[in-house]
């Protein structure tokens, strides 16, 4: 498989995973009936689409064709989020659960693609890396709501 065509499925993968992670986003900001959490996902969700556009400009830059679609594991994922925000007694809490894993997944993502960062453009490389980095400041931030989740739901 020439470098061209590998870069093209490496983005495609992430691009579809980010499309995942901006519609879980803006799930989560639907279940949430805090206020705070709800506008926190919201920003998570326009920040995926951020991320989302930038992929989409690289592989466009590269003459490539991006499909603007998630997968069906996310379709799933975020069904599954919505069976146990309903069923569980602190609904915040296991959003931000299933939001933590979520991003826990997409570093994993990021970090088996970059693991191939020989063969991308180093374009892409930085968008990607820097991309990695906010994600992974996200599960940080998701970590330190769930310790005040608790109260979130009083």
């Amino acid at each position: 498989m020439d470098t061209k065509v590998k870069t093209e499925k490496y983005l495609q993968s992430i691009l579809e995973k980010t499309y995942d992670a901006q519609r879980g986003y803006a799930n989560a900001a639907e279940v949430t009936e805090n206020v705070q959490l709800k506008r926190w996902f919201a920003q998570q969700g326009a920040r995926r689409t951020q991320y989302a556009a930038s992929i989409a400009g690289e592989m466009k830059g590269m003459n490539e064709h991006p499909e603007f679609d998630g997968s069906f594991q996310g379709d799933v994922h975020r069904s599954w989020m919505n069976i146990k925000a309903a069923l569980s007694s602190n609904k915040d809490e296991t959003i931000l659960e299933e939001c933590l894993r979520g991003e826990n997944a997409a570093v994993e993502e990021y970090s088996q693609i970059l693991e191939h960062k020989n063969e991308l453009p180093q374009t892409i490389v930085s968008v990607l890396e820097a991309q990695k980095d906010e994600i992974k400041a996200t599960i940080n931030h998701i970590k330190r709501l769930e310790d005040i989740a608790d109260h979130l739901d009083d």
